[in-house]
């Protein structure tokens, strides 16, 4: 049996610009971010220049209107980007992906005055975005935040700290989601915060297992000082804008699952075809051939169930449920494709030679950002069974 190269992914897409999207896509990973992936994870090298590429070949706003710098791409498109993207370097794909999510409060919420000044750089203007709803004493509580924002007359003082935020440090503007009421959800409201605004600093990044060139940052707002201008909604609507945004981060996290899974496989797959055992590629044998044909399942399902899930949101219709089921399958199939591709290459496996443990690595943090997957099986009982009794 000959040695078999990976094959790229054959996919459905609506429309022949989404096909040319797609190939502009991979070539740009082939040129520009899987040849230096390896090395730059290990040296912990934040890529910015990438994301400027990004957002110079209009990659960086696909699912936004194109009024206003976005590509009007359906999220069912934008989520195959953002696989490609994932399968080269999760702290790309995942990037994009929190970039997309730190930018749907103001293309959602904003009012056209504000959007207008705002989106165009943001969406395809080379800024990166961080999305700062998590604190240090609220993760999965997220209602029960205590950064507050106080009214000054025309302007807002923000004062608290964020935890978790990726781009901590190197964004060029954060959403900002803080108390300006009462306790509870109905006590939030979201700000969109320059990245330089003064008070504004990050703490020293975190040292995490995995995805080291994303940096992952404490945020400290000492005082900050925004106009009411930069208020994003109504005073106490945050909350409801944080879920929304959620909601579809979640299908962004599902996605980077299954291109981080797929990469997986198709190393597995390329070592199992070349790899000689007694006397024959070690692909022949049942016990690895039904393994790889398990991943490949799971990936397809996980891709499927996401696909299902963005078309119902470009149809405009409910798909919080779905979202969930996406975010929690998709990620958990990522943790046992990646486990099982580092067993396909044994000893090999488990070394820096190989990419299939910096794969493993990169799948855990997928299970427990934008929402443990503990947080998704709630989310997804409340649909089946209706909410819990108090």
């Amino acid at each position: 049996m000959p040695d078999r190269a990976p094959q790229p992914v054959e996919r459905q897409l609506p429309t022949e610009e989404a096909r040319d999207l797609i190939a502009l896509v991979r070539d740009i990973v082939q040129r520009e971010i899987a040849p230096r992936a390896a090395e730059e994870e290990d040296a912990g090298h934040f890529p910015r220049e990438v994301f400027t590429l990004l957002s110079d070949s209009g990659l960086l706003g696909l699912p936004y209107d194109s009024d206003f710098g976005g590509g009007d791409q359906p999220y069912e498109v934008y989520l195959q980007v953002l696989e490609e993207l994932a399968a080269a370097r999760l702290t790309v794909g995942l990037g994009v992906s929190v970039h997309s999510l730190a930018c749907h409060a103001l293309a959602g919420y904003g009012t056209k005055e504000q959007q207008t000044e705002h989106l165009p750089a943001i969406l395809g203007g080379g800024l990166l975005g961080a999305y700062c709803l998590s604190e240090p004493s609220s993760g999965s509580d997220a209602a029960s935040l205590r950064t507050k924002a106080v009214r000054d007359g025309d302007d807002w003082i923000i004062t608290g700290t964020k935890a978790w935020i990726t781009h901590g440090g190197v964004a060029d503007f954060c959403t900002v989601l803080a108390r300006t009421g009462v306790e509870g959800p109905r006590g939030i409201t979201a700000f969109l915060v320059p990245g330089d605004a003064e008070g504004l600093s990050a703490a020293t990044p975190e040292k995490k297992m995995g995805m080291k060139g994303s940096p992952t940052a404490q945020l400290h707002f000492d005082g900050v000082r925004v106009p009411d201008t930069r208020r994003i909604g109504d005073e106490g609507q945050g909350f409801a804008i944080a879920l929304s945004a959620l909601d579809s981060g979640r299908l962004g996290i599902a996605a980077c699952a299954i291109g981080v899974a797929q990469a997986a496989l198709d190393e597995a797959v390329t070592y199992a075809t070349g790899r000689q055992q007694f006397g024959r590629p070690v692909a022949d044998f049942q016990g690895l051939r039904f393994m790889l044909a398990d991943m490949a399942t799971q990936i397809e399902a996980g891709r499927s169930l996401y696909l299902a899930a963005a078309r119902l949101r470009d149809a405009g219709l409910p798909f919080s449920r779905e979202a969930a089921m996406a975010k929690l399958f998709c990620t958990d199939a990522a943790m046992k494709v990646t486990t099982d591709a580092v067993q396909v290459l044994g000893g090999y496996g488990y070394t820096a030679d190989f990419p299939v443990e910096r794969y493993m690595r990169e799948a855990k943090v997928l299970q427990i950002v934008e929402g443990t997957n503990q947080i998704q099986r709630m989310v997804i009982a409340r649909h089946v069974v209706g909410p819990e009794s108090r």
